[in-house]
């Protein structure tokens, strides 16, 4: 069985979102040094950590470790979190880093696992348009188009979804999306990897 795109990228992004944010450490740590005046061998002093290790955390030349960098949020006087550049948690702001896969962006929305997941995407022009290549997988999907010109191929249908527009599915029927206009697409979509639907508890009459 296939997954879906977001999906395999979620499960390949938590491992290389780990090792973008260990590689911005080195950088941090020498700018919160550097901004207080101190000197690699103080630093030492105050953390017992060498001067030697210090200098290659800096350049990027040592992996950063939590009994490395303890001390030095000790020392630093900062949070764990503001050292490694993690967004803090329950700000009520998405801190949403876009990915990039077949050409389209995906932005997630939601940072929870597992359940409903929400994403923006964005499907720049094709010029010539790919083929449509219908897949099936497990789960539930909901789309709705904020701009732009959405083709979808689902089942026997190909439909245009245009602003304003929603479509919900089985994923298990094949289906396949694509840019349909000369403008970028941009639409909100809802996922449920195991089947979930929204629940609707309003609508118009």
């Amino acid at each position: 069985m296939l997954l879906p795109v977001w999906q395999t990228w979620e499960m390949n992004d938590a491992e290389q979102e780990i090792d973008e944010v260990l590689d911005g450490v080195g950088q941090r740590l020498r700018e919160l040094r550097q901004r207080r005046g101190a000197t690699l061998a103080q630093l030492s002093t105050a953390t017992d950590i060498s001067i030697s290790t210090l200098s290659r955390l800096e350049s990027g030349q040592r992996r950063p470790t939590l009994e490395l960098l303890m001390p030095l949020a000790r020392a630093h006087h900062v949070p764990l979190d503001e050292l490694v550049g993690a967004p803090p948690t329950g700000d009520p702001r998405v801190h949403a880093r876009p990915v990039t896969r077949h050409g389209m962006t995906y932005v997630p929305l939601t940072r929870r696992p597992g359940g409903l997941q929400a994403y923006k995407q964005i499907i720049p022009p094709r010029v010539p348009e790919r083929e449509p290549d219908p897949r099936s997988h497990e789960g539930y999907e909901w789309m709705y188009v904020l701009s732009g010109r959405l083709r979808l191929v689902l089942g026997e249908h190909d439909l245009e979804l245009t602003p304003g527009e929603a479509a919900e599915f089985d994923t298990h029927v094949p289906h396949w999306f694509g840019n349909f206009g000369t403008q970028p697409v941009e639409l909100l979509t809802i996922f449920g990897p195991q089947g979930e639907r929204v629940h609707l508890r309003a609508r118009p009459a």
